[in-house]
């Protein structure tokens, strides 16, 4: 089954599914990381696995008569490649991730030829971050400025249109498409009402479910998923979680991410700041909270964010699953 159809049989069946997501691994790194932070969240059946996309970054260096030169850097590739691996040896749907940033529309076809050719049947389409120093998203030239033009070209795939015209009597892929859905609004959106329109666009080419930007409030979440219900959305809303584990993270969390921390949450790690792991704790604690009443609303997946970190993603997983 493909993503979309393992949501639908969690609804029909009444049951919550747990799903996690991953970085490639570094430049000059094996599997061997990422394969031991799978082989200890595998006992808790994960419905799918997603693998993250990271665009080249932008360096720069001083040279002798004091300039600065700019060059490219590719720090996480290997996507396409991670998520294959991670297909054959543990049976489990992947999800990679594809995003606009740096790519043209040919680099994304070929991506998704690839990608069907070894069986990889999910995608998350996402527009991706600009660099650090552009004040806005820059498309690649030939690219696509919005992930909603992403979801239009993987749709057009699947019925055999391909970015240089229809070929007839061709092999038809089958991608389940997934998007990112923001409860408190992306921080491009001039309103929440505009950002509801955008992901509406998203749905409406093709998407067949969405995955949000990590939270600490389910209020804002459930809100959020009535208005997309109120919108006309339909499609499987799945909540992203991330547990806090850092002090910093009260402020780095909702400048990065645009959440917010509950005060609550916030008071109790402050009052904690000097020790790291009962901030760690806590935050582990609150995510817990989160997901039981998530569960208990009937959400079919939970979808968490490790970040290359298993331990708190299993004691999680372990209250819940």
């Amino acid at each position: 089954m493909n993503v979309a159809e393992l949501i639908r049989h969690a609804q029909q069946t009444g049951t919550t599914r747990f799903a996690f997501e991953l970085l490639p691994p570094l430049k000059g790194d094996g599997m061997e990381g990422i394969a031991a932070t799978i082989d200890r969240l595998m006992p808790f059946d994960p419905a799918y696995i997603n693998v993250t996309f990271h665009r080249e970054v932008l360096k720069e260096r001083q040279l002798p008569d004091g300039s600065f030169e700019r060059h490219i850097v590719r720090r996480r590739p290997g996507t396409v490649g991670i998520s294959a691996a991670i297909r054959q040896r543990y049976g489990v749907e992947v999800v990679p991730h594809l995003i606009c940033g740096g790519h043209s529309r040919y680099d994304i076809e070929d991506a998704l030829i690839d990608l069907d050719f070894l069986g990889l049947h999910n995608v998350l389409a996402l527009r991706g971050d600009g660099f650090m120093s552009e004040p806005k998203f820059v498309p690649h030239p030939e690219g696509h400025a919005h992930a909603v033009d992403l979801v239009k070209q993987i749709a057009a795939m699947n019925r055999g249109e391909f970015v240089d015209g229809e070929l007839e009597d061709c092999h038809r892929t089958s991608f389940s498409i997934g998007v990112a859905g923001y409860p408190e609004t992306h921080s491009d959106a001039p309103s929440a009402e505009s950002d509801l329109l955008h992901l509406k666009a998203k749905v409406d080419a093709g998407a067949e479910y969405i995955v949000t930007q990590l939270f600490y409030d389910n209020s804002r979440f459930f809100d959020f998923v009535r208005r997309c219900r109120e919108a006309g959305i339909t499609v499987p809303i799945v909540p992203g979680i991330k547990p806090l584990a850092l002090v910093k993270h009260l402020e780095t969390l909702p400048r990065i991410f645009g959440c917010h921390i509950p005060e609550e949450l916030a008071r109790e790690v402050r009052a904690h700041a000097e020790d790291r792991a009962a901030v760690r704790q806590i935050g582990t604690e609150w995510a817990i909270a989160q997901s039981r009443e998530l569960k208990a609303a009937g959400i079919p997946v939970l979808h968490y964010y490790p970040m290359g970190k298993a331990e708190n993603i299993i004691q999680i997983a372990k209250a819940i699953f």
